[in-house]
């Protein structure tokens, strides 16, 4: 299986319907892609770089992130041939798409008897990106998407704004060629998983006018352009980082601090879900790595192995408003051990999904799956059915409803420390103590945060920790303040 390095590299479990340009996308961001030979009745294909140096970048990145192409986890190793021999003849539209990657690479139009269908290779129009991000779970800021684009050239100038309530930007490279690249390799690629995707077409500006060095808008060429209206101005150092190039794939530019970083590694027990460090994002993005689920999908979750004498749709709702907002719960008529929940959208359904699947809830390990029904149905007027159906659409207790909540920042897996807030000032350590040993379970440690409105309490186990947050979520503690309690990555 350990073959040594090589510059051919062999990728195993390809999806059926996968294209030449997925393959040679997986290779792009570690260098020049020099043949490819796709083996479509196995789901394989050889895919050779220009050097062994690109060949070892490729295989040492995708052993800490699994690539995936449409979805699909994909194996890759070196291969024990050191160069690729392919026929020409049965090769063409490979080697076509090849030359017309190739060409754009090196900044040419493709030679004629290229597909032109291959990705448009038209020459650019512009060197400057219009860029729109669907699904923004994490706020992306003007310096991930500079991380991420700077794979592809050297970024001259951003433009952030919000139009139709959404997050956009405007992005000028120093040459349309790497606008090119940029759009060909990122457009429809996730930064986080399962969300922020990017929608990206060229702009009708060729060159954009910036006036400020804020975090709204930024001009790498001049440093020395003012904050603006009272936007913390560039720090020195960081500007003359700014001007610094980042040659290599993961690291981080100097003097910039990756956002969301993950500590370097990747380790998959964050959760599926956890945002990369942006420079993992970047590579990722740009190989088509899409780290994502099932984005696009319908919103509703299959539950199932409940605890049929104790569930309630009041308990899930509970439990599934950590990851979204639950709209409807239904507990089904003819197997109290399943449930139909509906989240707001396909992006929380997938991150309640990959957060709660194989949690202890009354006892028994639940099994979340998505769900192929689209919404759940209501029961009909006046037909009882004994409330096992409910519809929390317009609830108070929406965590997510406001449009960058900071409770998206706080999205954690459960775990044995709880997060307790909104506490009133007369409430002692020992009441909370109290309170949440009730909920049938052991308190191990407390830890008030300096105002005494937010603590950290750690139960023995998980199990407990969900229990305790099913029950005491939103719990009356008199004159109408209600705690709040969430899951917390610290530990006390």
């Amino acid at each position: 299986m350990d073959c040594p390095p090589s510059r051919v590299i062999h990728i195993r479990k390809l999806p059926n319907e996968v294209s030449e340009t997925e393959v040679i996308a997986l290779g792009l961001p570690f260098g020049k892609v020099t043949n490819i030979l796709t083996l479509k009745g196995k789901n394989q294909a050889f895919l050779e770089l220009g050097t062994e140096e690109a060949a070892m970048t490729m295989v040492n990145y995708y052993t800490a992130v699994t690539p995936h192409v449409r979805n699909v986890p994909v194996f890759i190793q070196y291969s024990n041939h050191k160069e690729l021999k392919t026929d020409n003849a049965g090769n063409q539209r490979a080697q076509a798409v090849l030359q017309a990657v190739s060409a754009v690479q090196a900044g040419g139009t493709p030679s004629t008897g290229t597909t032109a269908s291959e990705s448009a290779l038209t020459p650019a129009p512009s060197p400057v990106l219009r860029i729109i991000i669907d699904n923004m779970f994490y706020p992306v800021t003007l310096d991930v998407l500079q991380q991420i684009f700077s794979k592809f050239g050297t970024v001259m100038k951003i433009i952030t704004f919000t139009k139709n309530n959404q997050f956009q930007a405007l992005l000028q490279f120093n040459d349309p060629v790497n606008a090119q690249q940029a759009k060909l390799a990122l457009d429809g690629q996730n930064i986080y998983n399962a969300c922020c995707t990017l929608r990206i077409d060229f702009s009708k500006l060729v060159n954009l006018n910036v006036k400020y060095n804020n975090d709204k808008s930024r001009d790498y060429t001049r440093p020395e352009l003012p904050a603006g209206d009272g936007q913390p101005a560039m720090d020195p150092s960081v500007a003359v980082a700014f001007n610094k190039d980042s040659s290599s794939l993961l690291g981080t530019p100097s003097g910039m601090v990756a956002p969301y970083s993950s500590g370097g590694g990747f380790p998959s027990s964050l959760g599926a879900l956890s945002p990369l460090s942006a420079a993992a994002a970047a590579a990722a993005a740009a190989g088509r790595v899409a780290l994502s689920g099932h984005s696009g999908t319908s919103g509703v979750l299959l539950v199932s192995n409940l605890n049929e004498e104790m569930v309630t749709p009041q308990s899930l709702f509970t439990l599934f408003g950590v990851y979204g907002d639950a709209q409807r719960v239904k507990i089904l008529y003819n197997k109290k051990d399943s449930a139909l929940i509906q989240m707001a959208d396909g992006n929380q359904a997938q991150l309640a999904m990959s957060h709660l699947n194989g949690q202890k809830m009354y006892g028994k390990i639940i099994r979340v799956t998505l769900s192929k029904h689209q919404t759940v149905q209501l029961p009909r007027e006046g037909l009882d059915d004994q409330g096992l159906t409910k519809d929390f659409t317009n609830s108070p207790l929406h965590r997510f409803k406001k449009p960058g909540s900071k409770n998206f920042q706080n999205i954690f897996p459960p775990s044995a420390t709880l997060h307790l807030s909104n506490i009133p000032q007369d409430i002692t350590e020992d009441d909370l103590r109290a309170l949440f040993s009730n909920s049938g379970g052991t308190v191990k440690a407390f830890k008030f945060f300096q105002d005494r409105k937010m603590a950290l309490l750690q139960m023995s186990t998980v199990e407990e920790a969900i229990q305790a947050l099913i029950d005491l979520h939103n719990y009356n503690m008199g004159d109408n303040h209600h705690l709040r309690v969430s899951f917390s990555k610290s530990t006390i």
